[in-house]
């Protein structure tokens, strides 16, 4: 048997607010919270179904004291499925999230933002179907 990637941890200061704007980005749910975590996902992981197949992974944010002081080194991708990379941008932006320059130049097919804590994260090529 092998390891399974489970859930990504998201060190924050304000958990709620962090996990319901994840929520919105990604259609997610609260699967589990309590005083200093929220857990969110696309399904409600059991052991069973973790066993029996690699699956999504869930995102947890935890409370932190410190605040986020560089570039992250690990960040999240999405793309959009129902509209275009740029109305998706828009969407974001309306809530909470802002663009960011990381050095990645002008001519990238990507957007770099960054959540309200200000951890970055791209906005890939549009998924929407074609009309």
């Amino acid at each position: 048997m092998t390891s399974r990637f489970t859930e990504l941890a998201v060190d924050c200061h304000d958990p709620e607010r962090l996990a319901a704007f994840w929520c919105e980005v990604l259609d997610f749910r609260v699967i589990d919270r309590s005083e200093d975590k929220v857990e969110i996902g696309s399904w409600t992981p059991t052991v069973e179904e973790v066993r029996a197949r690699q699956a999504a992974p869930t995102l947890l944010f935890v409370r932190v004291p410190e605040e986020k002081t560089v570039k992250n080194r690990l960040h999240l991708d999405v793309s959009p499925v129902d509209r275009g990379t740029d109305e998706e941008v828009t969407r974001l932006l309306g809530l909470g999230a802002t663009k960011r320059d990381v050095g990645q130049g002008p001519d990238r097919n990507w957007v770099v933002m960054a959540d309200p804590e200000g951890n970055e994260f791209c906005i890939l090529r549009t998924l929407a179907p074609r009309d």
